[in-house]
């Protein structure tokens, strides 16, 4: 026995163009029936969320899926799943669109990595239900609120899905609090007990980038906060973000901003009572300034 819930969308070419349309979604439960052999022209994630069964991809292995897991369905792609004697709880999203070539090269959808096993589920799920909440065929806004929480989709699943070191800390958070200081890539692996190539899998999958590429976006996100926020000289910046010349990182900084640091300071500029913080407020808790 099984129980399954879905609904097809017919997004018009206007839609496509806000770069994803979702063209489908469903949510199933119980002893589903068997998934292909078939190969789809779009792309399919699969949230499969309580449960197990099985995955073959164009080469016909079967691979155990264990929920949590993330099932990726990528056009021209053969594939062939199911759940278990025992079935499991499954979501899918089907989609479109101009930015799937976006997402895939930054990292978000893996087609060679078609079964990717998660660590939550929450945000995803979340996502999912701001689509099957829009799916009223007399809601007006139905495709543009669905193509919405497809990038939210892809964002959420990414989090969930986010490498770890082998002391369980994420790659990427480890990286962004060293960025400034000093320390080759291999430097970065070792800390972690990981080789530079292991590294720079973990980081391109995460982030879609190499690992200096990464430590560069966060370092010079340093530097713009510092420019607009405080009155540091730009040498004294580029020292916080970890550049000893200052003439090189003023170049580097208008090579990838557009722009020179005392231009982008004066563009920028922002008075902030009280100084800067790098904490994240709560959601709930935004920060605020009291009366002057």
């Amino acid at each position: 026995m099984y129980r399954t819930w879905t609904r097809c969308f017919t997004p018009g070419a206007h839609h496509h163009r806000l770069g994803l349309a979702c063209l489908g979604v469903g949510l199933q439960h119980g002893a589903l029936p068997t998934v292909g052999p078939r190969t789809l022209d779009h792309h399919v994630a699969v949230l499969v969320g309580a449960g197990s069964g099985w995955f073959a991809g164009s080469d016909g292995r079967r691979t155990a899926v264990t929920a949590p897991s993330l099932i990726w369905l990528t056009p021209g792609t053969p594939h062939h799943y199911g759940a278990g004697p025992a079935g499991w709880d499954e979501s899918f999203v089907d989609f479109t669109g101009p930015a799937t070539t976006t997402y895939t090269e930054l990292g978000f959808i893996e087609p060679d990595r078609p079964l990717v096993p998660l660590t939550d589920t929450s945000g995803p799920r979340a996502a999912i239900g701001r689509i099957v909440r829009a799916a009223h065929r007399d809601d007006p806004h139905l495709d543009v609120e669905a193509g919405a929480a497809l990038h939210e989709l892809l964002v959420s699943l990414r989090r969930a899905r986010a490498d770890t070191a082998p002391d369980g800390e994420s790659v990427l958070a480890a990286l962004a609090r060293h960025a400034c200081r000093p320390l080759t890539v291999a430097e970065h692996a070792a800390r972690h007990g990981m080789t530079p190539a292991q590294l720079r899998a973990a980081v391109r999958r995460g982030a879609g980038c190499s690992p200096k590429e990464y430590l560069l976006t966060v370092r010079l996100g340093r530097a713009e906060e510092l420019l607009a926020t405080t009155d540091l000289p730009v040498a004294a910046v580029a020292r916080r973000v970890g550049y000893d010349d200052p003439a090189y990182f003023s170049r580097l900084f208008a090579r990838r901003v557009g722009t020179a640091p005392v231009r982008f300071r004066e563009q920028q500029r922002h008075a902030v009572p009280g100084g800067w913080s790098d904490r994240i407020p709560a959601p709930g808790r935004p920060p605020v300034t009291a009366p002057g």
